[in-house]
């Protein structure tokens, strides 16, 4: 019930579904998706990309995202972005900024502005985040798309971790973790993680091969894991379009005959985590690669192809993403106490998850949204 004296306006949607706002809890917000790598999309200004951040977070809010964690952008852009949303420039979804991400020298997304070696330039790098804003720490653990890395061997030592996980922590401040292999997870897991990004069984060796006692610490320590499921779809999707058009240079036939080996493998290894206890968030990694922002919702349909109910899909981008995020007292749920972010949908996604596409209203803070603005 309204407080008594208190304005009310009522808004009837009839048989509609009305749920949280969705927290996607993985998104590069100054990425473009147009399949453009890192390397070359940090080599564009940081007023564009600044400009590019608002529009996709516009996009984002606007398909029924009212909560997004940043997991990495260039220089200060992210910062810039919150500050304009703080005075009512550009609308957003609520942000959590990690800033800069962490990298070794040379390693994934180290052109985003931060490299550092050893425990002491580990430390002073994030005090040095946090004094800028950050709301958490990203840090890529192992390499990644970016050209100088490895992805299969873990980035930082353990020390390292330890000691930026600590200083993070110290400060109430959570950390998530790139790892695009398991020497990466162990060293997360080792240096005490909250969150584990992608979470890929891969060995130095770039081979599948599933780690069910890397499986068992993850349950074990109570770390979430973002699988990032569906971004890699997008590409193939791209490029089965250029097929024919023009056709496929060597590159692109290599990364779509990779893409068709690997993909139903890491669907089987979620269902299997998931099978042993792993708590799965939501993140969809937009706007990376081809992805573009404003489907979050096909992350969470990958969820349910790995065996997730599509209520358990939903709850895992609303709810147990926000616990990702730390935020989870103020968002991702309807409950007394909490802010009033809310969607509402045509149809019922918790019996088909296709329909939390549907956005027909958005209310951010109990305000609805003016979504024909600029749409």
């Amino acid at each position: 019930s309204a407080p008594e004296g208190a304005r009310v306006t009522e808004h009837d949607y009839g048989d509609k579904t009305i749920m949280p706002g969705l927290v996607d809890c993985h998104v590069h917000l100054i990425g473009i998706g147009d399949g453009r790598k890192g390397d070359d999309l940090t080599q564009l200004p940081d007023e564009v990309l600044t400009l590019q951040a608002a529009m996709n977070a516009r996009k984002h809010l606007y398909s029924g995202v009212t909560t997004v964690r940043d997991c990495g952008a260039k220089n200060r852009t992210t910062f810039m972005l919150r500050r304009a949303v703080e005075m009512g420039i550009t609308p957003s979804p609520r942000l959590i900024l990690a800033g800069r991400p962490m990298a070794i020298i040379g390693g994934h997304l180290s052109y985003f502005g931060i490299e550092a070696t050893g425990e002491v330039e580990c430390r002073a790098a994030v005090r040095q985040l946090l004094k800028e804003g950050a709301d958490f720490i990203k840090v890529t653990a192992t390499g990644g798309s970016t050209n100088t890395s490895f992805p299969t061997k873990a980035s930082f030592t353990l020390l390292e971790m330890q000691a930026m996980v600590d200083e993070a922590h110290k400060f109430g401040r959570h950390v998530a973790a790139h790892c695009a292999s398991s020497d990466g997870m162990d060293v997360a897991l080792s240096g005490g993680v909250d969150t584990i990004i992608h979470g890929y069984h891969i060995n130095q060796d770039g081979l599948d091969e599933y780690r069910p006692d890397i499986t068992d610490r993850i349950v074990n320590q109570g770390v979430f894991v973002n699988p990032t499921l569906h971004q890699g779809m997008e590409t193939v999707t791209v490029l089965e379009a250029k097929i024919e058009e023009s056709g496929l240079t060597s590159e692109e036939q290599a990364y779509l005959d990779k893409y068709h080996r690997s993909h139903d493998r890491r669907i089987e290894d979620m269902a299997r985590m998931r099978t042993e206890g792993v708590k799965f968030v939501c993140g969809s990694d937009s706007a990376w690669a081809h992805y573009r922002m404003g489907a979050f919702q096909k992350e969470m349909a990958v969820h349910v192809e790995a065996g997730m109910s599509p209520m358990e899909a939903i709850v895992s981008a609303t709810s147990d993403s926000a616990r990702s995020c730390w935020v989870d007292g103020e968002v991702g749920s309807l409950e007394p106490g909490k802010l009033g972010d809310v969607i509402v949908v045509d149809g019922d996604p918790s019996q088909d998850i296709a329909a939390a596409m549907n956005v027909v209203d958005v209310f951010q803070g109990g305000r609805l949204i003016d979504r024909g603005n600029y749409i």
